[in-house]
């Protein structure tokens, strides 16, 4: 091994080292990371925290996991149902894929989770990332995890910029598995002490570099934190858009239990082509169901 690799393997080793402490120290008690979780705990969690933050999951994750502790338990009940259990936690389209991932599991796996990768990748409604996730922190393996927080930690610290690009990069990815711990239990827990370093240190807007664990080898800090050179970073709007109207909609049926006619729909928004646009897409997406001249329902 030449000079140049042995300090760049040395400074690999010792930045595992301090993350890995750091982790230790500060990572946040959740319930999905409690030993005794399981697969199934862990995948819940995984598609509510997409575009959502921990707080705003914990309550639903608790009432979810009471009503449904199993891929069965949850392939049992209605579609309809989950959409319902979902409640305002936003993107209630990720309601029915983990109800179809967990009808795929009670089906084709006997109601476990899968262990292999592939098999995850082979459910419905989960991607590259989510199939990575549980396969580590669930079942331990060596397998590259990439969120937004952890593409952000990796963006400032081995490329030194403020963020990353839109879309994972190919060079992203090399990055991250280059960087990836060789022994699997090690490299399980440091996929998720980046993410958690990203979330509690290295955030988006108040990045605390002051409390950085390895701030002294970050390549944007030592640039003297670069401004943001890329596109434009457009924050998601909410009020008055589709997305709220849907929203609008789907707490009247989540909330009334039964059939609902077209009046109890039309009071809830007064643009007529907005609303009527909204509608249309919820039924398009199968999180409402027509059902006659009307009348709609949640997905049965």
């Amino acid at each position: 091994m030449t000079e140049a690799l042995t300090r760049a393997s040395t400074g690999t080793q010792r930045l595992h080292r301090t993350v890995l402490a750091w982790y230790a120290a500060n990572a946040r008690q959740l319930p999905w990371r409690e030993p005794a979780a399981g697969a199934w705990a862990v995948m819940v969690s995984e598609f509510m925290l997409q575009q959502t933050p921990v707080k705003r999951v914990l309550p639903m994750y608790a009432d979810w996991m009471e009503r449904w502790p199993t891929p069965a338990a949850l392939a049992a009940a209605a579609p309809g149902e989950a959409v319902r259990a979902w409640g305002r936690l936003g993107y209630p389209r990720r309601a029915l894929r983990l109800h179809a991932a967990a009808t795929a599991i009670t089906e084709q796996h006997g109601g476990l989770v899968p262990t292999d990768h592939a098999a995850l990748l082979d459910l419905p409604g989960v991607g590259e990332y989510t199939a990575a996730a549980v396969a580590s922190f669930a079942y331990r393996q060596r397998h590259t995890v990439l969120d937004t927080n952890v593409r952000r930690v990796l963006a400032r610290l081995v490329d030194g910029r403020e963020f990353p690009s839109t879309a994972t990069t190919a060079a992203e990815r090399r990055t991250a598995t280059e960087l990836l711990p060789e022994e699997p239990e090690t490299a399980a827990t440091w996929a998720v002490a980046v993410m958690e370093l990203g979330a509690l240190v290295c955030t988006a807007r108040t990045p605390d570099c002051a409390r950085c664990p390895v701030a002294a080898s970050c390549a944007w800090l030592l640039a003297g934190r670069p401004a943001h050179d890329g596109p434009p970073r457009r924050g998601q709007t909410y009020a008055g858009t589709d997305r709220q109207v849907r929203g609008k909609l789907l707490a009247v049926l989540r909330e009334a239990h039964a059939e609902v006619p077209q009046s109890a729909l039309d009071a809830v928004w007064p643009d007529a082509v907005q609303r009527a646009r909204a509608l249309d897409g919820l039924v398009a997406d199968g999180l409402v169901e027509p059902i006659g001249p009307g009348v709609y329902r949640l997905p049965g």
